[in-house]
C-alpha cells in the first residue's frame, strides 16, 4: 500500500479539524453517576454552607474544570473565589411567650428562619392561609400538608409580620430537624445583616394551646456565638475566539444544608449536586467541542442555602465586567422528572420574561415554561442576583416541587440518573449554538426585574 507523505497527512488533518470540532460530545451516564456519588456521598456530609465540606466540593469542581482544559477567569489568581462570612450560632435556648405561656426551643418549637432577632407583637390567627392579613405583627398559621406549604411560607414572609408561628407539618419538621434550627446563621461579612421576620415551627399541641390564648407574643433568641468563616465559588473559564462577542455563563450551587441539628445528614443529591454535575459535564462537553466564538464561564456557587450568598457576592465582585455577560443559565434540581411536564422536559423559571428559553428550546433543549408561577421560583434561585443587574438569567429544574426537597430523602438512591443525563445532553447543542452564533437573549417587555 502506498504511504502518504507527511504533507498529505497534515493537509488531511487540517481539513478534518473543523468537522471534528463541530461534533456533539456525548454525556456519559457513568460519569454523571460518579460525580454525583462523590458530591452527594456520605463523605461530604451534605456540603453545608460555608463549611469545610463545601470547600472540598468546590475543590472537586475546580479539579474537574482543570481536567476539562478550563483556565482561571480573567481577573482571578485561581479557580476559587472566596467570600468572608460571619457565622452566628444560637445557643438553642430561645423562648416564645404568648398570653403568659412560655415555650422552649427544642421541646416546643424549632426555628425556620430569622431566629437571631427578638420580635414581639399582637397575635392574629390566620383562619385562611390562602389570604393572609397584611397588617399583623404576629401571625399564627396552620398550613395543610403538601407542597403548598412553600407558597404559604413565601406569602407569610411578604406579609409584613415580625413573628410567624407555623403549626408543624411533616414538610416543616423535615426542614427544621427534630429540635432546632439550621445552625449557624450565615451572612456575608461585608453585607448589612438582613432583618426579616422570625419564623418558628411549633409542635401541634403547643400551637393549639397558644392559638386559643391570644394576646401578645414575644420571642427571645437567647445568647449566640459569633465566628468568622468563608464560602467558596468555583469558577472556570473557556476562552472564546472573539473577545467582543460577550460571555455565556452556566452555573449551579454546590452547597446544601449539611448536618441537621439532630445529626441527620442532608445529602442534597438533587438540590443541587445534580446541577453542579451538569455544570461539570457541560464544561467538559463545550471544551471538547470548541473553540467557540464566545467565552464561556462556568460557576458553582457556595452558600446558596444560607441566603443566595455565593451569587450575591459574585455580582458584587465579578471576575469580569457584568455587562460582558450575554446570558446566564442556572441549573438546579434536575435529578428527577416533574409528572406535570411532558416526558423528559425541564421547566425554566420566568420563561416568558425573555426569549432565552424559547431560543434554547428551538435549538433542542428539553425546556418549557414554569408550571408553578405562584411559587415565584424565578426570584428564589441564584439567577436572580444576575437578573437584578440586567443580565438575562433563568434557572432550569427537573421537578421544583419534588417531595424530597430539603428532606433527608434527597439522596442518590432517589435520583433518576438517566433522566438527568438526558437533560444535560439536551443542553449541549443549544449552548454550543449560542456560543458560536450571534444570538443574544433579550428581556421581553416588562420581563426584567427591577
Amino acid at each position: 500500500m502506498k504511504r502518504l507523505s507527511f504533507a498529505a497527512v497534515s493537509l488531511i488533518a487540517l481539513l478534518a479539524a473543523p468537522a471534528m470540532a463541530q461534533h456533539t460530545p456525548v454525556i456519559d451516564q457513568n460519569a454523571v453517576a460518579a460525580h454525583i456519588g462523590f458530591l452527594a456521598g456520605d463523605e461530604l456530609q451534605g456540603r453545608g454552607s460555608a463549611t469545610r465540606d463545601e470547600a472540598i466540593a468546590a475543590a472537586y469542581v475546580t479539579a474537574q474544570f482543570r481536567l476539562a482544559g478550563l483556565t482561571r477567569a480573567p481577573g482571578m489568581t485561581g479557580f476559587v473565589q472566596r467570600a468572608q462570612v460571619v457565622k452566628t450560632t444560637p445557643s438553642g435556648a430561645a423562648t416564645v411567650t404568648v398570653g403568659g405561656t412560655t415555650l422552649n426551643q427544642g421541646a416546643d418549637f424549632a426555628i425556620l428562619t430569622g431566629g437571631l432577632n427578638p420580635a414581639s407583637g399582637a397575635v392574629t390567627v390566620a383562619a385562611d392561609p390562602a389570604a393572609l392579613p397584611t397588617a399583623s405583627e404576629t401571625l399564627m398559621i396552620a398550613p395543610a400538608e403538601g407542597p403548598g406549604v412553600r407558597a404559604l411560607f413565601g406569602a407569610a414572609m411578604r406579609s409584613g409580620a415580625k413573628l410567624i408561628l407555623l403549626r408543624r407539618t411533616e414538610a416543616l419538621a423535615a426542614a427544621t430537624g427534630d429540635n432546632g434550627s439550621r445552625d449557624p446563621v450565615i451572612r456575608l461579612a461585608d453585607a448589612t445583616p438582613r432583618v426579616g421576620p422570625v419564623v418558628l415551627v411549633l409542635a401541634p399541641e403547643a400551637y393549639d394551646r397558644l392559638a386559643s390564648a391570644g394576646g401578645t407574643a414575644s420571642y427571645d433568641p437567647g445568647p449566640s456565638e459569633v465566628e468568622q468563616g468563608f464560602t467558596s465559588n468555583a469558577i472556570g473559564w473557556l476562552q472564546g475566539t472573539d473577545p467582543s462577542a460577550g460571555v455565556l455563563m452556566v452555573s449551579a450551587h454546590l452547597d446544601h444544608i449539611g448536618v441537621r441539628s439532630d445529626g441527620v445528614v442532608m445529602h442534597g443529591a438533587n438540590d443541587d449536586a445534580s446541577g453542579t454535575v451538569a455544570v461539570i459535564e457541560l464544561a467538559n462537553a463545550l471544551a471538547a467541542s470548541g473553540p467557540h466564538e464566545r467565552s464561556i464561564m462556568f460557576v458553582a456557587y457556595g452558600s446558596e442555602e444560607a441566603g443566595l450568598l455565593g451569587s450575591r457576592y459574585f455580582v458584587d465582585h465579578p471576575p469580569i465586567p457584568l455587562e460582558d455577560i450575554a446570558a446566564n443559565l442556572e441549573i438546579e434540581m434536575i435529578g428527577d422528572q416533574d409528572p406535570q411536564l411532558p416526558a423528559g422536559v425541564m421547566m425554566m423559571t420566568g420563561f416568558e420574561r425573555s426569549n432565552f428559553g424559547a431560543a434554547l428550546k428551538e435549538r433542542g433543549a428539553l425546556v418549557g415554561p414554569d408550571p408553578y408561577p405562584e411559587q415565584n421560583f424565578f426570584q428564589r434561585s441564584d439567577n436572580y442576583a444576575l437578573a437584578l443587574k440586567g443580565i438575562v438569567a433563568h434557572t432550569i429544574s427537573g421537578w421544583a416541587t419534588i417531595p424530597t426537597y430539603h428532606t433527608a430523602e434527597d439522596t442518590i438512591e432517589n435520583l433518576d440518573i438517566p433522566f438527568m443525563t438526558n437533560a444535560i445532553q439536551s443542553l449541549v447543542e443549544p449552548l454550543k449554538a449560542m456560543a458560536d452564533g450571534d444570538f443574544t437573549p433579550e428581556w421581553a417587555d416588562g420581563g426584567r426585574p427591577e
